[in-house]
């Protein structure tokens, strides 16, 4: 099964799975990725800093994982 990502999945769970996922992030302007305050993050919490729809980056992740 491929790795799940939703709102509460954590950032640095994302990069320790998959590092290359980091060009998704980049793409919305979260370019402080391995930060520690980053890396405990969740999707929902760093979209609302960012100003971006966590829905959109959930699915590109997802797509990501299941075609990996």
């Amino acid at each position: 099964m491929a790795f799940q990502v939703d709102r509460n999945t954590v950032i640095g769970s994302i990069m320790d799975a998959d590092e290359s996922t980091a060009e998704y992030f980049m793409e919305i302007g979260m370019h402080c990725l391995f930060c520690p305050a980053s890396r405990g993050e969740t999707i929902e919490q760093a979209c609302e800093v960012h100003g971006t729809d966590p829905d959109a980056l959930i699915a590109k992740l997802n797509a990501h994982f299941a075609n990996a």
